[in-house]
């Protein structure tokens, strides 16, 4: 049964808010930072750089979270995530206007509207995100955590497969900016539900925040003296660093130059969760066996055939939209085994009395200048009237950066050493159908303290 209820599963139901907190946070962030935003976007008139402001503005607030986190101490884990979660529907209020003005042309200070709103939406999501989990993890007992994260997964799935199906449905049957109302009010109501549950929720004892004199101390030491660490840092960033423009900008390209509709490119997104879940379902059970490696390697050659479909889908004009399907679905397997592998990874070469930091840098470093990423090629890939299209050739040669990207890092893998044997994940739950945003979650500067537990107790199964 996907929703726990007292009599079918009395482990879960009382910690059934979290889980619906869950189910609806996806509804709300799959529209809101999703390609309902992107094409959006689109429809106002924004062109390729205006996008991945945007599209950016998720990974380049990292800063924001690591500076929420330090309240923590102060106010508490409740009272922080809520600050971010009750801001963050009124910032919907502004697509939810723009939809209703539908205007008939491109119109700037809409555009602009816009941007500063997910600009908004991004500030008060990072006040909140960098704790979630962790207060989560603190209610929910130890014996039932595995089916907790599976279930949140199970959940979060169904709401983003399932909203992708309805809101493709609309763009078919209702005008555009109608369709693409309701998309914004259901985001909206979305957001107010979740927050509803997270009320609901027990505080857990505040924790102890690692100081700021060994953050400071201790980050350059890990960015720059030699070691394993390192190494690994600075090879997962190019790949972040390529991968990051590919679905906002695939998505700009489809809209506006092949003329797909909305509806059809919802449903090759839809692809793309399945081709992650596909990925995490087929590794649950062998990356204990074989280890990250194996999967990077597989994430570096799947991400170079997608880059050479894309490469032909180009030079070909897009006549060949066959491709497509394969080309979305593939999309989302890379990035499922690339994010695993890097969990993996990360949590055997650190010891775990020690791992807090370097693991909160490499999140940081690798988001903030993944973030980067399509700001730069926005400003490069305008193309048509007022940027309303992408130039074909530089985004030709962006896929060939990938592809070359793919070849250089498959090469340097054999560099890393590994240790046989399995390694607890250091994240769980729905981060894994959001890869790219999953790298931001790492960012953890709270001290370990296995003692904390709730204010007050959840729901009995009897209440």
């Amino acid at each position: 049964m996907l929703f726990p209820t007292r009599r079918g599963d009395p482990g879960l139901y009382p910690h059934r808010h979290g889980l619906y907190f869950s189910f609806f946070h996806a509804l709300n962030w799959q529209v809101a930072i999703g390609a309902p935003t992107t094409l959006f976007m689109q429809q106002l008139g924004a062109d390729s750089f205006q996008l991945g402001l945007v599209v950016s503005w998720t990974f380049l607030l990292t800063p924001v979270q690591v500076i929420a986190t330090a309240f923590l101490p102060r106010i508490g884990f409740k009272r922080l995530v809520l600050a971010g979660w009750d801001a963050r529907a009124w910032c919907l209020l502004v697509p939810i206007g723009l939809a209703l003005l539908a205007p008939t042309e491109r119109v700037p200070w809409m555009i602009y509207a816009m941007t500063l709103a997910t600009f908004c939406y991004s500030v008060v999501r990072a006040i909140g995100t960098g704790s979630m989990t962790t207060w989560i993890y603190q209610l929910v007992p130890a014996d039932i955590r595995g089916r907790y994260w599976a279930t949140e997964q199970l959940m979060a799935g169904t709401a983003v497969v399932g909203a992708l199906l309805c809101y493709a449905a609309l763009f078919a049957v209702l005008p555009v900016y109608r369709a693409f109302l309701v998309q914004y009010i259901v985001a909206f109501t979305a957001a107010w539900l979740a927050s509803r549950h997270l009320h609901a929720l027990p505080d857990v004892d505040r924790p102890k925040v690692m100081s700021i004199e060994k953050i400071v101390t201790d980050t350059p030491r890990w960015i720059t003296e030699p070691g394993l660490f390192r190494t690994y840092l600075w090879m997962s960033v190019p790949l972040f660093v390529l991968i990051t423009p590919i679905a906002p900008f695939v998505t700009f390209h489809l809209r506006g130059t092949t003329g797909l509709s909305n509806s059809s490119i919802l449903m090759l997104t839809m692809l793309t969760y399945f081709g992650l879940m596909a990925a995490n379902l087929v590794m649950r059970s062998r990356m204990d066996e074989i280890g990250a490696k194996p999967f990077f390697r597989l994430s570096y050659l799947v991400h170079a055939t997608i880059a050479a479909g894309w490469i032909l889908f180009l030079v070909t004009d897009g006549r060949w939209l066959l491709m497509l399907p394969a080309l979305f679905f593939l999309q989302g397997v890379a990035s499922g085994c690339w994010t695993s592998a890097n969990l993996n990874y990360l949590a055997k070469i650190l010891p775990e009395s020690d791992r807090a930091l370097p693991v909160s840098i490499h999140g940081a470093v690798i988001t903030f200048l993944g973030g980067c990423s399509p700001v730069v090629w926005g400003l490069f890939l305008k193309g048509g009237v007022e940027g309303s299209t992408l130039s074909v050739p530089v985004f030709i040669a962006f896929f060939a950066c990938l592809l070359l990207g793919c070849f250089v890092l498959l090469a340097l893998l054999d560099s890393l050493p590994e240790k046989a044997g399995r390694a607890d994940p250091l994240i769980n739950g729905t981060w894994l159908i959001r890869p790219f945003r999953a790298m931001a979650s790492l960012i953890n500067l709270i001290e370990p303290n296995h003692g904390n537990g709730p204010k007050s107790p959840p729901d009995s199964p009897k209440s």
